[in-house]
């Protein structure tokens, strides 16, 4: 089992910990992050990044910590001046296997679509997935490390564009706005029309024995 470590916080995202990793003898870096656990409806979706340390995009940060305007901009030089690898993971594969189970899944998927194959991995918070190379858990790695910030960043702005899609077809749910999150309105609708075909049926209030069908 990979332990997580808790690196010091700081006030600015650096290369710190993937330019250590690089002095120790490894060369393909990738962080990991995944967006999604949490909605009642939609995908979960990872990302894989590996950075060209000599050409990193400026303001990586957390994707929690950026506007949405931000996190747009920021998303095409990451897809331009990094190696990315995308996953997504169904409402309905997550109602088979659990969300946590997903969110794992996913992230083994985006790193299996990268480009490249990675010989270290740096994964956000203290479940990490079991990949085909080591793996270093950092709790808060979206905050600290800037190839973890870079996943959350393209992880966020794939998943919210495809439920922005999705709220084109279910427009009452407001998923262009919620992205698929517990919000009053969103909750209010689902009381009073029911849940829609991508909802995750397995989440409490859905599940059978909570909500009324």
């Amino acid at each position: 089992m990979t332990a997580a470590i808790r690196l010091p916080q700081k006030k600015d995202i650096g290369l710190k910990r993937e330019r250590a990793l690089r002095r120790t003898g490894f060369r393909c870096i990738a962080g990991l992050d995944e967006v999604g656990r949490g909605p009642l409806a939609g995908p979960v979706v990872a990302a894989a990044v590996v950075l060209d340390l000599k050409n990193v995009p400026e303001g990586l940060a957390d994707s929690k910590a950026l506007t949405a305007q931000r996190r747009e901009a920021l998303f095409p030089e990451i897809m331009a001046r990094a190696r990315v690898g995308i996953a997504t993971i169904s409402h309905a594969e997550i109602d088979s296997i659990n969300i946590r189970q997903a969110s794992l899944l996913a992230m083994c998927r985006a790193l299996a679509a990268l480009p490249c194959m990675p010989d270290m991995a740096l994964v956000d918070g203290n479940d990490p997935p079991n990949l085909p190379c080591p793996v270093e858990a950092v709790i808060k790695g979206d905050s600290l490390i800037a190839s973890i910030a870079a996943a959350s960043i393209v992880a966020k702005v794939v998943r919210d564009r495809l439920m922005a899609q999705l709220g084109i077809h279910y427009p009452a749910y407001g998923f262009a706005t919620n992205a698929g999150y517990s919000t009053k309105g969103h909750l209010s609708v689902l009381a009073s029309e029911g849940p829609c075909p991508f909802h995750r049926m397995s989440f409490s209030p859905l599940r059978r024995d909570e909500f009324d069908l």
